[in-house]
């Protein structure tokens, strides 16, 4: 009953591409926590482009401390699931969505000017 943890052995063939970038086959921790980091980096872009709203201070903070443990429960589903890459199609898709947004406002800005 000493201080050993139960071996945990992983099949790199079961692994996400970004689980797998992490080696989190061969180090488990410190690999859980650069996973865990990404997701929670890809999260707050996606929820930037898509669904954030001008809110105080406080109410920001409780929603960023929401996504911080929200992500820890899709950090464990990320080592065999693509939830990394599907994060990052959602960024570029609400990325493309904005910059379409954007200069389809300056257009119109520009016609209205000119008209």
């Amino acid at each position: 009953m000493g201080g050993e943890q139960p071996q945990v052995d992983i099949n790199p063939n079961d692994l996400s591409m970004f689980a797998a970038l992490v080696q989190i086959d061969q180090n488990h921790v410190v690999g859980f926590w650069l996973l865990y980091a990404i997701v929670v980096i890809t999260s707050i872009v996606v929820y930037n482009l898509g669904f954030a709203r001008k809110l105080p201070i406080l109410k920001s903070a409780v929603v960023y401390i929401a996504l911080l443990v929200g992500c820890i429960p899709i950090t464990i589903f990320a080592i065999g699931m693509p939830v990394v890459e599907s994060l990052l199609v959602a960024a570029a898709v609400l990325g493309l969505y904005r910059f379409r947004l954007a200069k389809h406002k300056k257009e119109k800005e520009q016609t209205e000017a000119e008209g």
